[in-house]
C-alpha cells in the first residue's frame, strides 16, 4: 500500500505537469498515448486502492452525478461590468477623467485583450480548488464547481505562498471547439450556438459535468483576490503571480505609460484579432496601481479605473457570384456564397457561409444579389442581409447527391440541414471513426483525434470498417507510435468485436439512434439483418421509435455505401445477433419511473437496475407517461413537475415495497 501511495502521488505530479504544459503553455512534451498511459496507470491504482483517491487527482475532473439545479452564491466582492468606449475620443475622455480624479499624470495602464466569454470566480483553500461561481448579476452568481473541474486549464492544485484565495477570469470556447460543437448539434438536429460566447456560457451551465467536459472549454485568469480584495499592489504584479502559480494568463497584455500607448495596442490587435484562436471584441484598459484604483472608486455600475474599448462592427457590401456546397464532418451540407472579393478590416473576403436553405430563404437571397457581409469570428464570414437585388438573379437549389461522395442527401421534415447519409463519406470519415471508437460505444481505447487524423490523412483507413484491417506493422509507420502502443491499440480493436449488437448499432452513427434506442432495436428485432430489412411500420413497433427515428434508420440501410459498411463489419466478426436479457415480465412491468435527489441506500445506477430487473422502465424526465417519481434528499425541480402533473411520488423504501408486493 505504501509503495502504491508513493507511485500514485508521483503519477499525479507528472500528470499535473503535463496538463500545465499542454493546456496552459500549449507546449506538450509527451505524446497523447504516453499521457493516456500515465492516466490509465493512476486510474488502475486508485481503483485497486480507493483510499488513495484525492479531490485534486487528475482522475477526478469529471464527476458522475448530474445536477438537479444550481445553487446561488454571493460573491466575496462585486463582479462589476465595465463602461464601454466605442471610439478613440471616448477612450481619451476616460483618460482625462482618470487624470482629473487623481490630480496627477503619474499613473500607467495595463491593456488586455477583451475575451468574449463568461466571467467566473474560482476559489481555492489550502492550495486546492474548492468552488467556482459564475458572474450572475455581479453580486450573486451560480455555483458551477463540478462543471468547472472539467476545464483542463483550471488547476485543481496550485503551489505558492497563498493558501486561501480567489481568482477571476473568463471561460471561453476557442473557434475550433466551437465549430466542432455546432457540427455535432447539426448532426443531432439541434439549433446552432450563435457564437463562441453563447456556447461557452451554455456549456458551463449544463446540469451534467460530462457534457461540459466534452465541450473543451478554456479558462484565462486576470484577477487574484484574498478576502475579496486585490492580493498585490499592482494589477501587472497579480498577472505575473497568477502565471507563476500555474494559471493560464493571456500573454497578450501590456503595461502602457500613457493613453497613446493604449491606442497603439488597441489598433495593433484590431488588425490581428482574426489570427487568434479565440474571439475578442475589444481591449480592457485598467489603471495598474491598486492604491490609485481605490482612489478612483466606482460608480453605481462600474469601476472608474477601468474601461472596455469595443471594436467597431466589421461589415462590407459585395456581390454573390455563385453558391457552392460544402460537406461538414457530420455530413451536413452547407451552402457557401462565393463573393466578389472585398476588403473587411484589412482582410480580403471572397466567401461567406449561408448556413442552410432556410437561411437563404429568410434572406431572400439569390445569386447575383448585393449583400452585407460581416466578420463575426466564425471560420468564414456570414451574410447579414441583402443590400440590393441583382440585375440578373439565379435561384439556388440544394443538390440531391453529395458533392463529395455521390451518396444520398436527405433533409428530415422540420429540420434545417440537409445531410449526406453515407457514413464513409470522406468529408465525415474522421468524425465517424471517433464516434465508433469512443467510450460507451465500441470503446477502442487509444483511437483518438491524433491517431485518426494520421490514419485518414495517410489513406490507411477509408472506412470505419478499415479499423479491423489495421496491424501492428501498419501502425508503426505513424509518428510517435511505439511497438507497445501499437500492440495495445490492435488488442483493443480486436476486443471490441465482443461488444453486443446494441453497441454496434450505436457505433454506425445512424441519426437519432443512440445507446438507449439501439438497445430497444436489438430487443425488438434480435439481429442486424432483421433491423436492416425492416419497413417503416415494423421499425416503429420497437420501443420509443417514432416515425422520425424510423425514417432515419430506414434511409441509412438503403444507402448502398452503408450496406457495404455493414457487410464489412459482419465479415470482420462483429456481433450481429442479440439474445435479450430483459425480463419478459415482473412486478413493475409496464410502469415508468423517474429518479431524483439522493437516495439513502441505493445509487441511481443500482435503483435503475432494480427497476429494470423488475420489468419497469426508467426515464430521465417527468412527463404525463411517468407512473412514479422516486424522490430522495434534495429532489429539485423534478418533484415540482411531478406534483404539477399529478404523478405519484414515492420514497426509496416505497419503491422496494412496490417490487416486493408485485
Amino acid at each position: 500500500m505504501k509503495d502504491a501511495q508513493g507511485e500514485a502521488e508521483k503519477l499525479r505530479e507528472q500528470l499535473r505537469h503535463h496538463e500545465y504544459l499542454y493546456y496552459v503553455l500549449d507546449k506538450p512534451e509527451i505524446s497523447d498515448a504516453d499521457y493516456d498511459a500515465l492516466m490509465h496507470r493512476l486510474q488502475a491504482l486508485e481503483s485497486q486502492y480507493p483510499a488513495l483517491i484525492t479531490p485534486d487527482s487528475p482522475t477526478q475532473r469529471v464527476g458522475g452525478k448530474p445536477r438537479e439545479g444550481f445553487v446561488k452564491v454571493r460573491h466575496s466582492s462585486p463582479m462589476l461590468s465595465l463602461d464601454n468606449a466605442l471610439n478613440e475620443g471616448e477612450l481619451r475622455d476616460f483618460d482625462r477623467r482618470v487624470h482629473d480624479l487623481l490630480g496627477s499624470s503619474d499613473y500607467c495602464y495595463v491593456a488586455e485583450l477583451k475575451m468574449d466569454g463568461l466571467s467566473m470566480a474560482a476559489h481555492y483553500l489550502e492550495g486546492q480548488f474548492a468552488r467556482a461561481v459564475t458572474r450572475g448579476d455581479g453580486s450573486v452568481g451560480e455555483e458551477v464547481t463540478e462543471n468547472a473541474r472539467t476545464i483542463r486549464s483550471l488547476p485543481l492544485r496550485v503551489k505558492g505562498r497563498l493558501r486561501e484565495f480567489e481568482v477571476r477570469g473568463e471561460t471561453v470556447m476557442n473557434r475550433t471547439a466551437f465549430e466542432r460543437l455546432n457540427a455535432e448539434r447539426d448532426e443531432r438536429g439541434l439549433s446552432r450556438f450563435a457564437n463562441p460566447r453563447n456556447a461557452a456560457a451554455g456549456s458551463l451551465r449544463v446540469l451534467e459535468p460530462q457534457i461540459t467536459a466534452s465541450r473543451r472549454l478554456d479558462y484565462y485568469t486576470y484577477f487574484l483576490l484574498t478576502e475579496g480584495r486585490p492580493a498585490f499592489d499592482t494589477h501587472s504584479q497579480a498577472l505575473r503571480e497568477l502565471s507563476q502559480m500555474g494559471f493560464k494568463v493571456n500573454p497578450h497584455h501590456k503595461i502602457c505609460r500613457d493613453i497613446a500607448e493604449v491606442l497603439r495596442f488597441c489598433s495593433e490587435w484590431e488588425a490581428h484579432r482574426e489570427d487568434l484562436p479565440y474571439e475578442i471584441d475589444g481591449v480592457v484598459v485598467k489603471v495598474d496601481s491598486v492604491a490609485q484604483q481605490q482612489r478612483l472608486g466606482y460608480t453605481a455600475k462600474a469601476p472608474r479605473w477601468a474601461i472596455a474599448y469595443k471594436y467597431p462592427a466589421r461589415q462590407a457590401v459585395t456581390t454573390v457570384e455563385s453558391i457552392e456546397v460544402q460537406v461538414g464532418r457530420t455530413g451536413a451540407l452547407t451552402p457557401v456564397a462565393r463573393l466578389r472579393p472585398v476588403e473587411v478590416s484589412g482582410v480580403t473576403v471572397s466567401r461567406a457561409t449561408l448556413h442552410n436553405e432556410d437561411e437563404i430563404e429568410r434572406l431572400g437571397l439569390q445569386i447575383g444579389d448585393d449583400v452585407v457581409i460581416e466578420r463575426s469570428g466564425d471560420v468564414i464570414p456570414k451574410v447579414v442581409r441583402v443590400h440590393a437585388l441583382g440585375s440578373y438573379r439565379k435561384e439556388f437549389q440544394m443538390p440531391d447527391k453529395c458533392p463529395v461522395c455521390g451518396g444520398h442527401v436527405v433533409r428530415e421534415e422540420g429540420e434545417a440541414a440537409s445531410r449526406c447519409i453515407n457514413t464513409n463519406c470522406s468529408a465525415r470519415l474522421k468524425e465517424s471513426i471517433l464516434h465508433f471508437a469512443s467510450r460507451g460505444v465500441m470503446n477502442i481505447d487509444g483511437v483518438g483525434d491524433a491517431l485518426v487524423d494520421q490514419l485518414v490523412d495517410r489513406g490507411m483507413v477509408s472506412s470505419v470498417a478499415g479499423l479491423y484491417e489495421l496491424t501492428v506493422e501498419k501502425l508503426l509507420n505513424l509518428e510517435r507510435m511505439g511497438k507497445k502502443s501499437a500492440g495495445n491499440i490492435i488488442r483493443n480493436i480486436e476486443n471490441s468485436k465482443k461488444n453486443p449488437l446494441p453497441r454496434v448499432l450505436n457505433a454506425l452513427g445512424i441519426r437519432f439512434v443512440g445507446e438507449r434506442t439501439a438497445v430497444f432495436l436489438a430487443e425488438a428485432f434480435g439481429s442486424m439483418e432483421a433491423i436492416a430489412s425492416a419497413g417503416l411500420e415494423e421499425l416503429q413497433q420497437a420501443e420509443e421509435v417514432g416515425p422520425k427515428v424510423a425514417q432515419s434508420i430506414f434511409q441509412f440501410f438503403r444507402e448502398p455505401r452503408n450496406q457495404e459498411l455493414v457487410d464489412r463489419l459482419r465479415a470482420a466478426g462483429l456481433q450481429f445477433q442479440y439474445q435479450s436479457t430483459r425480463p419478459k415480465g415482473g412486478p413493475l412491468k409496464g410502469l415508468t419511473f423517474v429518479l431524483t435527489g439522493t437516495l439513502a441506500h441505493l445509487s441511481r445506477d443500482d435503483a435503475k437496475k432494480l427497476i429494470e430487473t423488475a420489468g419497469g422502465k426508467v426515464s430521465s424526465a417527468v412527463s404525463k407517461k411517468t407512473n412514479y417519481l422516486v424522490a430522495g434528499a434534495d429532489p429539485g425541480s423534478k418533484l415540482d413537475k411531478a406534483r404539477e402533473l399529478g404523478v405519484q411520488v414515492v420514497s426509496e423504501d416505497e419503491l422496494l415495497d412496490l417490487i416486493k408486493v408485485g
